[in-house]
Parts: C-alpha cells; sequence; structure tokens
C-alpha cells in the first residue's frame, strides 16, 4: 500500500516594516494606496488576520481605520466586503480597492483630517515560514496537533494558503480531500469563512468539524 503523505505543520511570522508613507486624511489614504509597494498591500489586506487585536467587524487595515479613526462607517463597510483572496493579483486588488475609495468620494467630496498621531501609517510585513515540528498522518493525529499548535500556524495554513499556487484553497482541506479522501470533510472546512471569525474561532471549527467526522468514522464500525 502506497503510505500516506503526512501532513507537516508550519507557522509563520511577520516583522514589521516601516515604510515612511502616512495618510491624514481619505484623499491621502486613496493616493497612497495607489503607489505603495504590493508588500504593503498584502500586508493590509492579508496579514490583518494575524493581528492579535483584530477587529471582527473589519477584515483590513483600511477599513478599521476608515470605521475606528474617520467615522467613515458606509465606506468602512464596503471596503470590509472586499474579498482579497478573489483577486488574482495585488494590481487587481489595489485598484478595487481605489474604485471603491474614488466612488465614495464622488458621493462625499469633504474630508476630515485626523489628529496628529492618528494618520494610517503604511508598512510592509517581512514574512518568515518554519516548520513546527509536528507531523501526522490521520485525523486523530491532525485534532491532537491542531489544539495546541500557534495562532500562526493556523493563519499559515488556513488564510495564508489561499493565495498559494497552485491549488489556493487551504492547507487543511487540500490534505483531507486528496490524501485521506475526506472530500466531505474537506467541503466542510472550505465552507468556514475566515472573515467571520478570528484566528481561534477557526480553529474551534474546524476541530468541531474533525471531531465529527472521527465520530461518524466510529459509528460505522
Amino acid at each position: 500500500m502506497e503510505a500516506i503523505k503526512p501532513f507537516e505543520f508550519k507557522q509563520c511570522i511577520t516583522i514589521l516594516k516601516a515604510t515612511g508613507e502616512k495618510a491624514k486624511n481619505l484623499r491621502e489614504l486613496r493616493d497612497r494606496i495607489s503607489d505603495v509597494s504590493d508588500e504593503s498591500m498584502f500586508h493590509h489586506m492579508y496579514q490583518y488576520f494575524l493581528k492579535e487585536q483584530r477587529v471582527l467587524e473589519y477584515t483590513n487595515d483600511f477599513a478599521e481605520w476608515a470605521g475606528e479613526t474617520l467615522k467613515e462607517n458606509v465606506l468602512s463597510e464596503q471596503l470590509s466586503n472586499i474579498d482579497p483572496y478573489s483577486f488574482k493579483s495585488i494590481v487587481d486588488l489595489r485598484n478595487e480597492i481605489v474604485r471603491v475609495i474614488d466612488a465614495y468620494l464622488k458621493t462625499f467630496p469633504k474630508t476630515r483630517a485626523v489628529l496628529l498621531g492618528d494618520e494610517f501609517y503604511f508598512n510592509e510585513g517581512i514574512t518568515l515560514v518554519s516548520p513546527v515540528g509536528i507531523q501526522v498522518k490521520n485525523l486523530a493525529e491532525f485534532l491532537i496537533a491542531i489544539r495546541y499548535v500557534e495562532l500562526e500556524s493556523i493563519y499559515y495554513h488556513f488564510y495564508e494558503a489561499r493565495i498559494r499556487p497552485p491549488e489556493e484553497v487551504d492547507d487543511f482541506s487540500h490534505w483531507f480531500g486528496d490524501t485521506l479522501n475526506k472530500k466531505g470533510l474537506a467541503d466542510r472546512i472550505r465552507s468556514i469563512d475566515p472573515f467571520m471569525h478570528s484566528l481561534e474561532a477557526a480553529r474551534q471549527h474546524i476541530i468541531e468539524l474533525v471531531e465529527d467526522e472521527l465520530q461518524n468514522d466510529m459509528e460505522k464500525f
């Protein structure tokens, strides 16, 4: 029999690097978004989910600043509705954000400047990926491991993997479906909306689904 390809848990850490770019109002934010680096866009749109103090109402740093600092709640909601994982490139994602802000400014052209210190500061994230030293070969072993791995591992496998070619799906469901032949479980894992949960909540949903699958397997014998 062919040996099961083990699932190797990895994690990533992000080191922040300041770009020197900042915005004190919405028009400046729009202009800076147009020309900051792809690495900065990636950090503010994708790595928002790594933030320990992530506000679940928002899905990216731009939306949070618009809502919490500028008090532009309508725009904040529109920016939060942008799914970064639905875009094939940072260029396309950047253009969509600019389009949304331009449409908002056309309706609400007056912008307010924030107080000193409340500006939006553009950063880049230098990402370092490393194995955590855990490999699993079945659902039972996976269940034990996922309970204790760091949240940075959940982010790497469940969030960041969605933009990693060639599969562009989360690593967990990919392994369940392709290696363990658990297509139903894979579909249920993929149905978890990452926008609606913190990293810890996402972990708990995955645990519950794997527990249910193991229980169903036991009932068959």
